[in-house]
């Protein structure tokens, strides 16, 4: 098994007026030229976790971090006029959270944050602030969401 140290979460970029199958995300990452979806699990509106490449492959979802994530994407993340916008359901939040509890347990050292906080500290003041951000995905503060599920003393201030 591969050496985890992160679990990265995704949003598809999809409109909330827009339909985005986890067979639709698939197809378009073959489209690529990728040998499968890029991510180890994809969770629609209705909350069902779908399961993409197996954990012991690396993914293709973050560029510098594929070796050592895991990734997860869920349908949504705009609003319906295009705007970044935290639009999980209630059966999204639910089942990712399900989800991060048992990936947590398995890879308990693991950090969960979101795709845009592993963009490139520009100012170098040792944070990504929001004006780095390469991407806003996954339109919500991971770090803030599954803080209780982060590696025991990490992101504690002093």
């Amino acid at each position: 098994m591969r050496t985890i140290t992160l679990i990265v979460l995704h949003c598809s970029a999809t409109r909330t007026t827009q339909k985005y199958s986890f067979r639709q995300c698939r197809e378009d990452h073959l489209r690529k030229g990728w040998r499968d979806i890029g991510y180890h699990y994809y969770i629609t509106r209705d909350g069902q976790v779908h399961e993409g490449r197996p954990l012991w492959m690396v993914g293709a979802h973050c560029k510098g971090h594929n070796q050592h994530s895991i990734g997860i994407c869920y349908e949504g993340g705009l609003n319906a006029a295009g705007y970044a916008c935290d639009t999980r359901t209630k059966a999204q939040r639910e089942s990712m959270y399900a989800l991060l509890c048992r990936l947590h347990n398995q890879f308990s050292s693991a950090i969960i944050m979101g795709h845009r906080d592993l963009s490139p500290d520009v100012d170098g003041n040792g944070h990504i602030d929001p004006e780095e951000w390469v991407k806003q995905c996954p339109c919500f503060d991971a770090l803030v969401d599954y803080f209780d599920l982060e590696p025991d003393g990490l992101l504690r201030d002093e």
